[in-house]
């Protein structure tokens, strides 16, 4: 897999608003953590797994940011992982890391914001 290839698509998805094309990242078993769960659906844990609860908040997510555009600036690699660097929502910095299983889906991702 060559990183920078999946971030810029992951990217041109998100600024699609195409939930279908940005869900194609993802496993079925996804799981995510993020703060951004936490503050707008008021899960204490952050986190949500499975691809139909991932993707119901999504679209409310969508909904209550209609102008969501993400700005790549810079891409890590790991061992069968990636950790992209950009601007996110409310103009605050965002790491995510991605883990991706056997079939190049990421199946776990966790995601950290400048406060």
């Amino acid at each position: 897999m060559n990183a920078q290839q999946f971030a810029e698509k992951w990217i041109s998805s998100w600024n699609s608003h195409d939930l279908e094309d940005i869900l194609s990242h993802y496993a079925d078993d996804i799981e995510i953590t993020t703060p951004m769960i936490k503050l707008a659906a008021g899960i204490d844990s952050g986190s949500l797994k499975g691809k139909e609860q991932v993707r119901k908040y999504w679209k409310r997510a969508f909904e209550k940011i209609p102008d969501l555009h993400f700005e790549l600036y810079e891409v890590t690699t790991g061992v069968n992982s990636v950790a992209l660097f950009y601007k996110s929502v409310m103009n605050k910095k965002a790491i995510e890391v991605m883990f991706f299983n056997a079939d190049g889906k990421v199946n776990r991702m966790f995601a950290l914001y400048t406060e």
